[in-house]
């Protein structure tokens, strides 16, 4: 037998009760640093995992239940930017439309003594289109005609009206009248907004 062993054997009970003890406590020890903790490090991270992946799905049930609503909304706003792209021409319809408000002054006895676009206006996805107008007619007459504009499929704004000093002319009185009337166009691809610089 090995000597070592034999030197344990002989020691009295409470000496190799603390050794065993000793070594149990050693071999507990090792199993706790090498195994127990980072087993429950692991689990506490894969619980807080759990939780983080049952909020994602709690989160894309509500969004899969409420999915009928929300195609729903997306139809009726597509819609909407339907109408609302039906009342902005694109820059192919803007010269007969233009023409088309020149043409309803003249429909509705006014002459037409001057009809000037001006530069267009940027505004995002939409520009406006400004058209300087000089007419002549009667105060009725120019009414009719904003009637008439008010009634167009397209958005247009009669702005700066601004009726001239009335003259007789074969008993009826005349008035010259200048105005800008504003229509608006689609802009396909809107430049992007420049970011400012940082000042140093």
């Amino acid at each position: 037998m090995d000597p070592r062993v034999e030197k344990v054997l002989k020691m009295p009970l409470y000496q190799r009760v603390l050794i065993l003890l000793l070594l149990l406590g050693l071999i507990a020890g090792g199993f706790a640093y090498f195994f127990y903790i980072p087993a429950q490090d692991e689990l506490s991270k894969q619980q807080k995992n759990n939780k983080k992946i049952l909020v994602e799905l709690q989160e894309k049930r509500r969004i899969a239940n409420n999915l009928p609503r929300f195609k729903a909304e997306y139809e009726k706003m597509k819609k909407q930017l339907d109408l609302a792209l039906n009342e902005l021409p694109n820059e192919s319809e803007i010269p007969s439309l233009l023409s088309n408000i020149a043409g309803l002054a003249r429909d509705n006895g006014l002459e037409v003594v001057e009809f000037k676009p001006a530069k267009e206006r940027p505004k995002g996805f939409y520009a406006e289109v400004p058209v300087s107008l000089k007419l002549v007619g009667t105060y009725h007459e120019m009414a009719l005609f904003c009637e008439a504009v008010s009634n167009l499929a397209r958005i247009v704004n009669i702005n700066d009206l601004n009726l001239g000093k009335p003259k007789m002319s074969d008993g009826i009185t005349q008035l010259s009248i200048s105005n800008t009337v504003v229509t608006y166009r689609f802009v396909e691809n809107p430049p992007e907004p420049k970011k400012k610089g940082r000042r140093k």
